[in-house]
């Protein structure tokens, strides 16, 4: 179920000259794909990215798999129109409920954040710990690539539905949100977990907070960081990694562009250019001519 392979398709995307100056596509529900992006910029630094926050339709971890499959759909179709030639599901949630749909749907090559995350979690222990949104943890996306890579581990989920709104409205640092981290981590410190996995791109905000109240010696996984490693690999791959110098990342999102951006500064250390995209009758009629007809 959990294939590493993105190569389903064919690849006549890529025929254009130059196709390694094209941009990899960067999705999540809001500024949680920030972490992949930060990421992005350590590890391939000369690629060209778009950035996406499905910011009008945010949280995705309380939606239907049907709801995330018909967004997902959407943003990667309209990706494709920018002529990427990479998309990564910085989203949890859409890669637990929609990653091998997509897959066999387009030919653009689509990395997920989940099999990474599970691979990087067993090199670290084997009392693993995840925690994630309600879509996520009741997929069991998480448990089950964990014991199809190493099944005598032990892996428990917790469902964490405060999270992401409360990072999306800037309130890391309110006393509350330590609280609401409090009780959701009480669980997985009592079963004594080695390993912790974010399992939301939104969680690694969280970082000082979770550190502070586990134990030492619990490891934490951030998935971003083996999603774009995964990435480079790819790009190799594929021969389309970029050597040239990179643009300016753009950023659009289906919301209010300046709360995206007045939220992705700190994370970002600069006050990002934000546009809005509203999907047009012709992305739609394409979806619906592709996925319905």
């Amino acid at each position: 179920m959990y294939s590493s392979s993105i190569f389903e398709g064919n690849l006549d995307h890529f025929s254009d000259q130059e196709p390694q100056r094209a941009p990899i596509g960067i999705f999540d529900s809001g500024v949680g794909g920030l972490t992949v992006l930060r990421q992005l910029y350590r590890q391939l630094p000369n690629e060209l990215v778009i950035y996406f926050g499905d910011t009008a339709r945010l949280p995705y971890g309380i939606r239907s798999q049907a709801e995330i499959l018909q967004f997902v759909r959407e943003i990667i179709t309209w990706m494709q129109q920018q002529q990427v030639k990479m998309v990564i599901m910085a989203c949890n949630t859409s890669s637990a409920l929609a990653l091998e749909v997509v897959r066999q749907e387009f030919s653009i090559p689509i990395l997920g954040v989940i099999l990474p995350g599970a691979k990087a979690a067993v090199q670290q222990g084997k009392r693993i710990g995840v925690i994630a949104t309600p879509a996520t943890a009741k997929s069991n996306a998480y448990r089950h690539a964990i014991l199809e890579i190493q099944p005598d581990a032990q892996v428990w989920q917790v469902s964490c539905p405060e999270f992401v709104p409360l990072i999306e409205q800037n309130r890391i640092h309110d006393p509350y949100t330590t609280e609401v981290a409090r009780s959701y981590l009480a669980t997985l410190i009592k079963q004594e977990i080695d390993t912790l996995v974010y399992g939301c791109t939104h969680y690694p905000h969280l970082a000082p907070i979770l550190r502070s109240l586990l134990p030492p010696q619990v490891k934490l996984v951030d998935p971003a960081v083996h999603v774009v490693a995964a990435c480079a690999q790819d790009l190799d791959l594929l021969g389309l990694r970029n050597t040239h110098p990179p643009l300016p990342t753009r950023f659009a999102v289906s919301g209010c562009p300046q709360q995206f951006a007045q939220s992705g500064m700190q994370w970002l250390g600069y006050t990002p250019l934000v546009e809005q995209v509203c999907f047009t009758n012709a992305t739609i009629s394409q979806l619906q001519q592709d996925y319905v007809g």
